[in-house]
């Protein structure tokens, strides 16, 4: 399975395509998609979705694990980055791509069984399960990466819960 992970922003949105085998998992691709500060909001999000649709048709994904939106004390920032999700939403959605979505607690818990667990933690358990020699970087695809994976220790997980519940 080849999963396409996004952090989502609208100055930076991270993404990774992490492939899935079995009990083996492999980096393909991490990086971001920027847009100028400066520039109006309609213009930097075109500049994401073509972005995103570029990413989705040359790799193809399975499926897309994005971030849910964290609503924290700044809800201006929360807005924006929605606006940025939904761009990358519509992106998959006109490819045909099925997109789950998941909770930052339920990233932290799928990577490190902790869902308090620090973004320092998370990089490390991203390192390890990919066998890397450091963190992806910059943090907004390491981000991107710990979803991807969050999706397929789900996915396992169900497939896993599916088997028994049909013996």
């Amino acid at each position: 399975m080849l999963v396409l992970g996004v952090d989502p922003g609208t100055a930076i949105t991270g993404y990774a395509l992490v492939k899935g085998e079995r009990e083996d998992i492999s980096l393909i691709e991490c990086g971001v998609l920027t847009t100028p500060a400066g520039m109006p909001l309609d213009r930097r999000l075109l500049m994401l979705y073509d972005g995103m649709k570029r990413i989705v048709v040359s790799f193809r994904p399975d499926v897309m694990a994005i971030e849910d939106v964290f609503f924290g004390r700044n809800v201006s920032t929360a807005i924006a980055v929605s606006q940025g999700r939904g761009v990358v939403l519509l992106a998959a959605a006109q490819e045909g791509i099925p997109v789950y979505s998941y909770k930052p607690a339920e990233i932290k818990m799928a990577l490190s069984g902790y869902g308090g667990a620090r973004k320092a933690q998370i990089q490390s358990m991203v390192q390890m399960l990919l066998g890397l020699d450091a963190p992806p970087r910059p943090d907004d695809a390491a981000d991107a990466v710990a979803v991807a994976i969050c999706h397929l220790q789900v996915a396992r997980y169900r497939a896993l819960t599916e088997a028994e519940s049909s013996r």
